[in-house]
């Protein structure tokens, strides 16, 4: 069993988890960062996609996987924090009404719009892209 370490996931309407954990893969500008116990001191941007993290509660694994939005990761000492946007683990994710989501993201890119509303249907787009694709994961393990 690999050192754990200590996590704490956080969104900007709740708090997630706190606890141990023993591997956590972040989605980041960079790519997937890939963290375990004694990682070197960091802060990076989280982009939307799958946070997949190795939980250890003094004497089992769980292995949860989230489709999280933009926010950061900030590893110092052995602790890690991560802060989203927004997250929800795949099975809460309704698959038709992300499919509606991409659709209406795709609707307002194609107006000729400000650069504001523009952004904005971008961060939509890519939410509704990545919550489909959690989904789709999910249902076929």
């Amino acid at each position: 069993m690999a050192n754990p370490f200590r996590l704490s996931i956080l969104a900007a309407d709740k708090a997630f988890y706190t606890g141990e954990c023993l591997s956590l893969v972040v989605p980041t500008t960079e790519g997937s960062y890939g963290i375990m116990a004694r990682h070197m001191n960091m802060i990076a941007a989280v982009v939307p996609g799958i946070l997949k993290a190795v939980l250890w509660n003094g004497n089992r694994e769980k292995e949860e996987r989230l489709a999280v939005t933009e926010g950061i990761v900030k590893v110092e000492g052995n602790e890690v924090l991560v802060l989203v946007d927004s997250l929800e683990r795949p099975e809460e994710i309704e698959l038709a009404r992300a499919e509606r989501e991409l659709q209406a993201a795709k609707a307002a890119l194609k107006k000729k719009s400000s650069e504001l509303e523009h952004t904005l249907a971008t961060a939509k787009l890519a939410r509704a892209l990545n919550r489909i694709r959690a989904k789709q994961f999910v249902d076929k393990q």
